[in-house]
């Protein structure tokens, strides 16, 4: 017997897509808190919301996605004087809202050194 095949439609979620934290706002009167992050260009809206949910516990409202082509560069050079062609990875940026419910994302405050205690002494 052989194991059962999935559909080319089963894609299974995985923990260990990254996401690079681009930039945050804090939420203000009129605008709910959003960050935005750079993820893999496979990666779904669906997909990005799990993650954000189920590891981190925030809760998303709204998630928008954009793709963009790494740019190709041209790189001058060698003992020829040749001409070498490469081009950076593709990325796609994601805008997450979160729910209005979240006020303060917690990025960007700062502790003093007073405010940290000190357990040895």
């Amino acid at each position: 017997m052989s194991a059962p095949r999935f559909g080319r439609g089963f894609r299974m979620w995985m923990p260990s897509m990254p996401m690079t934290l681009v930039g945050c706002r804090n939420a203000t009167g009129d605008k709910p808190a959003s960050a935005v992050f750079r993820v893999l260009p496979r990666m779904t809206k669906h997909e990005i919301t799990e993650y954000l949910t189920k590891i981190y516990k925030l809760p998303v409202a709204k998630v928008n996605t954009m793709n963009y082509e790494g740019k190709r560069k041209r790189v001058y050079g060698g003992k020829n004087n040749r001409v070498a062609y490469f081009k950076y990875r593709d990325f796609k940026k994601a805008i997450v809202t979160f729910d209005p419910s979240l006020k303060d994302i917690g990025i960007g405050t700062r502790m003093d050194i007073d405010e940290v205690e000190d357990d040895s002494v």
